[in-house]
């Protein structure tokens, strides 16, 4: 049966999905320019991702609207239980948004590599705190009977939390080698086809890794998931986009590997979103404690209302984004008014 707290649960995790997806190459690209040498390579990363980055962004913070809207009681309680991660990540968007603006104001080389630094390591952050933050999402965080939090910043980097992580950051490297074959050419798009592949056997390794990790530390997820035809639905993409994802690489079809990329990270989050449901905020102390989709919404009336305003937003934010993209599609070729 197809309810109103089932929709919301579907539309933020679209959200979620959508965010991961999109900002997820962009974070990835600057994972990669920390290893980036040469001035002209960076500047080419920053323009690639240049024009779009704050539009991706968007679905960040419209997720997080949302769940202020349908489910308040799961943001307060995650807000309030990833504070301190929460303005570690601030802080990391802020730097990262900042270097774009700055980098290119002063003609000194330490100058720009403070800024190379911030936008390089503040993607890692952003990618690690992000990931490891879902990673304790999925192994349930010590909430009571009253969604009251009972542990700490330190407990919330454990190893299956740090794992997921580790997993997330592979797998936005190597969604933004992808995104960066289809922005450049010569000994540069040699180097990101070489970081794609590698990016790609790490990610490999880790998502299985993370998989069996996941029997030990989060069973409940396996609870009828094979009965569940989503399920193999997502999974048999999952399977073939990764095989297909070198081989297109391979042959020079670079914008179809981007897409297929895209589909690798979408069904890796979209398993794990058919896994949680209805969970939303799973408690590690008991399960019966667990925020879900029915016992952490919001009325009827309210989720009816912001349906109603998410399916007129909705649309106006995919066609601007389609629009962006379409507007800045093609190779990067550097200007004086590039960053």
């Amino acid at each position: 049966m197809i309810d109103l707290n089932l929709i919301w649960f579907i539309l933020i995790a679209v959200l979620i999905i959508g965010y991961a997806a999109l900002d997820g190459f962009d974070l990835g690209v600057g994972i990669i320019h920390l290893f980036t040498k040469d001035e002209k390579e960076k500047r080419i990363n920053i323009n690639a991702i240049g024009p779009v980055w704050d539009g991706n962004e968007v679905w960040l913070i419209t997720a997080g609207g949302a769940l202020f809207a349908a489910f308040p009681m799961v943001y307060a309680t995650v807000f309030s239980s990833f504070y301190i991660a929460l303005m570690l990540l601030l802080t990391a968007l802020i730097m990262r948004a900042v270097s774009f603006e700055f980098r290119g104001k002063v003609e000194s080389k330490s100058y720009k590599n403070i800024w190379d630094s911030a936008f390089g390591y503040g993607s890692l952050f952003i990618s690690l705190l992000l990931c490891v933050a879902y990673g304790n999402i999925l192994k349930g965080i010590p909430i009571d009977s009253n969604g009251t939090f009972h542990g700490s910043f330190i407990g919330l980097l454990n190893p299956y939390a740090l794992l997921v992580g580790l997993t997330g950051v592979a797998l936005f490297v190597m969604h933004g080698a992808v995104y960066m074959t289809t922005k450049t050419d010569g000994t540069q798009l040699e180097r990101m086809i070489k970081w794609a592949n590698g990016a790609w056997i790490v990610f490999i390794s880790l998502y299985v890794i993370t998989t069996i990790a996941t029997f030990f530390y989060a069973k409940y997820l396996f609870d009828g998931i094979t009965s569940n035809p989503l399920f193999w639905i997502l999974f048999l993409i999952l399977l073939g986009s990764i095989a297909l994802l070198p081989v297109q690489l391979k042959s020079g079809k670079y914008f179809r590997s981007f897409l297929i990329s895209s589909l690798i990270v979408v069904s890796v989050i979209g398993l794990s979103a058919v896994s949680l449901f209805p969970y939303l905020t799973p408690s590690s102390i008991d399960l019966n404690y667990s925020l879900t989709a029915y016992n952490a919404s919001s009325s009827q009336y309210t989720l009816k209302t912001m349906l109603i305003i998410a399916l007129i937003g909705m649309p106006l934010v995919i066609a601007y984004t389609v629009y962006v993209y379409r507007i800045f599609k093609g190779k990067v070729e550097l200007t004086e008014d590039s960053y």
